[in-house]
């Protein structure tokens, strides 16, 4: 009984985690930035080259 109460405490204490997941849900994030900055990143561009002309036309 000690024994099959000592693997049970060692497999409930063991702080690995799930790095499989933690490696998927980085690379979709990284994923998601690069396809918003390759939409949004013409257009942002644009506006931010509007601001400065702006400010700089004064």
């Amino acid at each position: 009984m000690t024994t099959l109460r000592r693997r049970f405490l060692t497999l409930w204490s063991d702080d690995t985690g799930d790095v499989p997941g933690w490696v998927l849900i980085t690379l979709m994030t990284a994923g998601l930035v690069i396809i918003i900055w390759g939409l949004a990143g013409p257009a942002l561009s644009g506006v931010f080259q509007q601001a400065i002309d702006r400010v700089s036309g004064f």
